[in-house]
C-alpha cells in the first residue's frame, strides 16, 4: 500500500492513494491554512470510521441480515500537549434495517473493533475506544 502527499501552497496538501484517488487536506486559518480541505487528524478518524463501517456492513450482509443503512459517527478527544494524540474515541453506529438481530449487529461491531478494522486496532493501542450501537427498525 502506498500514498503520496504533495504540498500545494500555504498549508494545503493533496494526498493521492496508491489506488489513484485524491483528497485535499488543509489547515485552519489560525495555522496558515485556507480551510480548503479536511485536517490530517480528521483523516485518521474518517479512515477509522470508513474501515469499521465497511466491516460491519460486510459482516451483516454475509450473515444475511437485512441491513439497509449504516452510519458511523466518530468523536475524539486529543491530548493538550504535543504530540496531540487521540486519548478517547467514541464510535456510534446507527444501523437500519427491517427486523435486524441485535446480537448479530453487536457481534459485527465487536468483530470489526477487535479483529478486522486495522485502523481501530492501531488507534486503540493509544486511545480508549468506546462503542455504542443504535438499531433503527425500518419496518415500523
Amino acid at each position: 500500500m502506498k500514498a503520496r502527499v504533495k504540498w500545494v501552497e500555504g498549508m494545503t496538501f493533496v494526498g493521492e492513494s496508491g489506488s489513484g484517488h485524491a483528497v485535499v487536506m488543509d489547515g485552519s486559518p489560525e495555522s496558515g491554512g485556507r480551510d480548503l480541505g479536511v485536517r490530517p487528524m480528521e483523516m485518521l478518524l474518517l479512515g477509522m470510521g470508513g474501515c469499521t463501517a465497511f466491516d460491519v456492513v460486510l459482516i451483516l450482509k454475509r450473515g444475511r441480515e437485512p441491513v439497509e443503512d449504516c452510519v458511523v459517527e466518530v468523536e475524539a478527544d486529543r491530548a493538550e500537549t504535543d504530540p496531540k494524540i487521540f486519548t478517547d474515541i467514541r464510535v456510534r453506529y446507527i444501523v437500519s434495517g427491517r427486523g435486524l438481530d441485535r446480537a448479530k449487529v453487536d457481534r459485527a461491531v465487536a468483530l470489526s473493533a477487535e479483529k478486522y478494522c486495522s485502523a481501530s486496532v492501531m488507534l486503540g493501542a493509544m486511545a480508549k475506544i468506546t462503542h455504542e450501537v443504535e438499531l433503527v427498525d425500518t419496518a415500523a
